[in-house]
């Protein structure tokens, strides 16, 4: 995720760019660039860290220019640096694009672009787009420089593969800026003088509130007196524009209340921008020749708070696809306890930030033992890239909201990636499993946005509970951590005192807690242990509990008989059921939150990243 600015107009663009890069920062703020075209050339200025560094190096450079672009990036191909920032150029410097997304044949596109003879100076994927219009310009003529270079940009479209969005200027037409639309989100503003473009509507609100939102395969040109609209086929259409009637505030949420609601909202994006890269990455993960694989015989895996949960719920993936032995441990953990050194083993670090102290602890506890080193990570060149052998990011994007929920699902699919990639690079699974199991992962994204649909039901199950002392959340098997992960959530945004067990365990104490009104959420899709669900559930409703199902709909006519309310989402196989489970849990923890008048985004005592022990 990052975010993107464009100006049109009368005006100096610089001052538009960089109060709407920050608006846009919660997009992405690892660095930053702009861009304007001043006499006929273009002038660029970037910056490593937040806008604030872009804009005192455009303090001292001074660019002018009415039609400029500007990014803020979150980095997904290469670290962040200077020479990775937007906006980038053709070799020629005449080209400058801004991109948001993942380009994936961005490889492939760059070496037969490298053979013609054009010269890279980044590592990222989206340079790979100045050069292809740079080259398709050799190649095309047409009445006006304006034609010439749309063609360009529409013939570069058909080469493009995955979900993307960019905006380009070439210096030759410097009265217009062209932007395409792929999955993922690009809106026009328009004003009486100028035109914006940008990822997001709160980087232009203050100026325009007519909005144009870019349908996919769409490419706009903006000029200061107007606009044109093309589809795929670069026919002409007409614009639908939208009136804006949020705040400035709100609309920083893209319409909801708290970052925390429209991060769990982000999920199906999240999980699909994710998978986009996960079968390319992994191979690339696991290059060593199959005879290596096959001789890890143990793997670690480290974590802290949401982190280690998904790394529980890993290590039933990791045992049942690739057939190793998995330990789990809290990274705190695990650098203080006696651990054996053994060969052949293997440590998984899992951390959305990369910056966990503990974690940062355990993986330096792990090179000392000579454990290889893999990472799970969400920000490239973060602390933890550089202690690991090996990396996998996941591209969820930034995480505002200090209660993670759209990293947490995106760290299972890697997780569940990793181990199906793993047991058929081992030979624990056959190919013809293989594609089974990836066939179904890929059909995940559209199952979980059907499960968001349960928010309204759980609003009001939120009413009849948020004023109970206590709260219980029980799971069995790949949903236990799942249970654990519900309680967190609500523990961190509510304040109140909740618990997480596996349902089995409690008569073996936790039952004592439980009594009359205590809400007891039971996480039992339609599976191998849905019966022993049904039985717990029966003993804490004989307590006086007020509990609740999370089933399938298979599941849902059995659960009414021992249970209050029935919340019903999809199903899925049992080892991908966890990630539509924990859909409810974080929308509960959001609406008790809010029904208690909470601090959602930014809870009590709690910081985004522990960088401290």
């Amino acid at each position: 995720m990052c975010g993107i600015i464009g100006y049109i107009g009368p005006k100096n663009s610089v001052p538009f760019l960089i109060e709407g890069l920050k608006k846009l920062e919660y997009r992405g703020y690892d660095s930053a660039g702009l861009a304007v075209i001043e006499k006929g050339k273009v002038r660029r200025v970037r910056a490593v860290g937040k806008v604030a560094e872009l804009e005192r190096a455009a303090g001292q450079i001074n660019p002018k220019g009415s039609c400029g672009l500007g990014h803020t990036r979150w980095a997904t191909h290469g670290k962040p640096s200077e020479e990775n920032s937007h906006p980038h150029t053709d070799c020629s410097g005449e080209i400058v694009v801004v991109h948001n997304g993942i380009i994936e044949n961005f490889l492939k596109l760059k070496e037969h672009l490298q053979k013609l003879g054009h010269t890279f100076r980044s590592e990222t994927d989206t340079e790979t787009i100045a050069h292809l219009i740079e080259e398709n310009l050799k190649h095309i003529s047409a009445k006006t420089e304006e034609e010439r270079f749309l063609s360009a940009v529409s013939r570069a479209n058909a080469k493009l593969h995955g979900a993307f969005a960019y905006a380009v200027m070439w210096s030759k037409t410097p009265k217009q800026i062209i932007a395409v639309k792929h999955q993922s989100p690009l809106v026009v503003g328009l004003g009486k003088e100028a035109n914006f473009l940008a990822s997001d509507v709160p980087a232009f609100l203050k100026y325009t509130n007519r909005v144009l939102f870019l349908e996919d395969k769409q490419t706009v040109v903006l000029r200061s007196d107007g606009i044109e609209l093309f589809d795929e086929k670069n026919h002409s259409i007409k614009p639908k524009i939208t009136k804006i009637s949020w705040d400035q505030k709100t609309a920083e949420k893209g319409g909801y209340a708290h970052f925390m609601l429209k991060e769990i909202y982000d999920q199906p994006q999240a999980l699909e921008d994710t998978l986009r890269t996960v079968r390319n990455d992994f191979f690339r993960i696991l290059k060593s020749k199959s005879e290596d694989l096959r001789k890890i015989k143990n793997i670690h895996l480290v974590a802290c708070g949401t982190a280690y949960h998904a790394a529980l719920i890993g290590k039933y993936y990791l045992e049942n696809f690739a057939g190793v032995m998995v330990s789990v441990d809290l990274a705190s953990e695990f650098k203080y306890r006696t651990v054996a050194p053994s060969k052949n083993t293997l440590c998984i670090a899992i951390s959305q930030s990369g910056e966990t102290a503990d974690t940062l602890g355990a993986l330096k506890k792990a090179k000392e033992l000579g454990f290889k080193r893999w990472g799970i990570c969400n920000v490239v060149g973060a602390s933890l890239t550089r202690l690991c052998d090996h990396v996998f990011y996941t591209h969820c994007g930034p995480e505002i909201s200090v209660a993670s929920t759209k990293a947490f699902t995106s760290q299972l699919i890697s997780l569940y990636a990793l181990a199906i990639l793993l047991g058929q690079a081992c030979g624990h699974i056959h190919q013809s499993q293989f594609k089974k199991y990836y066939k179904e992962l890929m059909t995940l994204p559209k199952a979980l946005a059907e499960t968001l649909k349960v928010e309204n039901e759980i609003k009001s199950l939120s009413r009849k509970a948020y004023l109970a002392n206590r709260f219980i959340f029980l799971g069995r098997n790949v949903n236990f951590p799942i249970a654990l992960e519900g309680a967190l959530k609500l523990k961190e945004i509510s304040y109140a005192s909740a618990e997480g067990f596996a349902a089995g365990e409690i008569k073996h104490g936790p039952i004592s807690i439980i009594d009359k009104g205590t809400p007891v959420i039971v996480l039992m899709p339609a599976d191998s242990l849905f019966d022993k669900m049904l039985s717990a559930c029966q003993e804490c409703r004989a307590r006086g509990a007020f509990v609740v199902a999370i089933t399938t709909p298979e599941g849902k006519e059995a659960a009414a008989s021992v249970t209050d309310k029935q919340i019903i989402i999809p199903q899925m196989s049992a080892f991908l059921q966890p990630m539509l489970n924990i859909i409810p849990l974080q929308f509960f923890a959001y609406w008790v939150a809010k029904r208690l008048g909470r601090d959602i985004d930014q809870p009590r005592n709690l910081a985004k990243s522990v960088t401290v022990e």
